[in-house]
């Protein structure tokens, strides 16, 4: 685990905890990702670490426009801190904590080809099966695949592809 992921983790928590409490979690959402690009811009990171730049200067450089006095007080903060930076693993942590609360598992599923919306739905009504929860897919092409899918969910890998299957008789035919 990163030290910033470990710095990022209380400011997260209690982020999400005051966005949970006064209902504004995609408003909150929007901003945290807002901000988490702003801070990854080159030019901004390199402002960040200026020491000239200090306090509501740097809450400016980041501040979205629909933020209310929660989210500038939680950016000025962060500015006074000099943790501006966290933003990416603050915004990564609190949107895990929203999935979570929102039952909700993030699945990646990897074709060697594009999938149609009635595949996507079918796997995604398997996984729901399977886990208990809402299922969000993204999708993703390899075409070293061959055909196929690899479907990542949290910690379950489920390798279904064609290179997997060739790979598994290569190994069973050289014994």
């Amino acid at each position: 685990m990163s030290n910033a992921s470990t710095l990022a983790r209380p400011y997260a928590r209690a982020v999400f905890s005051v966005a949970r409490d006064h209902g504004c979690l995609p408003a909150w959402s929007q901003m945290l990702g807002f901000t988490a690009a702003a801070v990854l811009d080159p030019r901004v990171s390199a402002v960040l670490g200026n020491p000239r730049w200090q306090g509501e200067a740097l809450v400016e450089l980041v501040l979205p426009a629909q933020a209310d006095d929660r989210f500038r007080a939680l950016l000025a903060l962060l500015a006074t801190n000099r943790r501006l930076e966290l933003l990416p693993d603050i915004a990564a942590q609190f949107e895990a904590l929203r999935a979570e609360e929102d039952r909700v598992v993030k699945a990646t599923v990897t074709a060697a080809t594009g999938l149609d919306d009635a595949q996507i739905e079918q796997i995604r009504q398997a996984l729901t099966r399977r886990f208990g929860r809402n299922v969000a897919i993204e999708t993703a092409i390899d075409p070293a695949l061959i055909g196929g899918a690899v479907i990542a969910a949290g910690d379950v890998v489920i390798d279904g592809s064609i290179r997997t299957k060739l790979a598994r008789l290569g190994a069973a035919l050289a014994q």
